[in-house]
């Protein structure tokens, strides 16, 4: 990154006029205790508009609760604008979780409750945001939501803006560390805390997140396959399949357009 003082103030700005243009009075974030939460938060919190910094836990590690809490705790300390809550949603997840009639299909119940998890904290974002005048801030990155769809579809996906959606992993790091984010955080492995285990993003992708960059810049590019070497096979192939399959929530809603004469 050139700039990350230049991006900083300019993605600052824009989430300004945004508001602005809207109507609304600032601004809602997930805090995950993750580098893309702390980097958004702290843009948002650049603005001077409020700032409601919500930490959402469902059966959460103590590290990734340890994280948020220090994040939230820096934050405050540098800027007046924001203010923070602990919505426990353990009860909540269970209480939906018991009502389900039993299934077989376990490996696809796991991935359901995990997306039901995001879904969850989704919900609460826009009951603060609605209640507040706020608009919720999207945590996502380039190549989560453009690249491999690493993201739950009306989860984590479901905001009302996108301020760092444009600049990828690196890049975002880059931010942190002009941007002060405490160590913890960005010497953390990214993970989406969705499963309630110690999985990182890259045991589920299969690949780290300069990896996927790469594939992403190649076939942008249109790289020739003959110049990958054995790694980067693997790893292009890792990145299609999850850009293939994940269009679903990367494009518009589909719409039926029904012919004139028929209606």
């Amino acid at each position: 990154m050139k700039s990350p003082e230049k991006v900083a103030d300019y993605i600052t700005q824009w989430l300004n006029e945004y508001s602005e243009t809207s109507s609304t009075k600032g601004f809602v974030v997930g805090i995950s205790g993750g580098i893309d939460s702390a980097v958004t938060s702290t843009l948002c919190a650049k603005t001077g508009k409020p700032v409601l910094c919500l930490e959402m836990p469902i059966k959460q590690g103590e590290d990734q609760l340890a994280r948020s809490a220090k994040h939230i705790e820096w934050l405050q300390s540098n800027f007046s604008n924001v203010s923070a809550f602990r919505f426990q949603l353990d009860t909540v997840f269970d209480a939906f979780s018991a009502l389900l009639p039993p299934t077989e299909q376990t490996a696809h119940q796991e991935l359901s409750l995990a997306n039901t998890r995001a879904r969850l904290r989704m919900t609460s974002l826009y009951y603060f945001a609605a209640l507040n005048g706020y608009l919720v801030a999207g945590t996502g990155n380039k190549v989560e939501d453009f690249g491999v769809g690493f993201y739950t579809k009306y989860g984590d996906g479901g905001v009302d803006l996108s301020p760092i959606a444009d600049l990828t992993k690196t890049q975002v790091f880059a931010l942190a560390r002009y941007l002060n984010i405490i160590d913890i955080i960005q010497n953390a492995a990214p993970t989406d805390g969705l499963w309630g285990d110690a999985r990182t993003d890259e045991d589920q992708l299969g690949a780290s997140y300069p990896e996927l960059e790469w594939a992403m810049e190649a076939m942008e590019k249109e790289t020739p396959h003959s110049l990958f070497d054995d790694r980067q096979n693997e790893v292009f192939k890792i990145f299609k399949k999850q850009f293939d399959q994940n269009q679903h929530k990367m494009q518009p809603i589909p719409v039926c357009k029904i012919p004139t004469a028929l209606i």
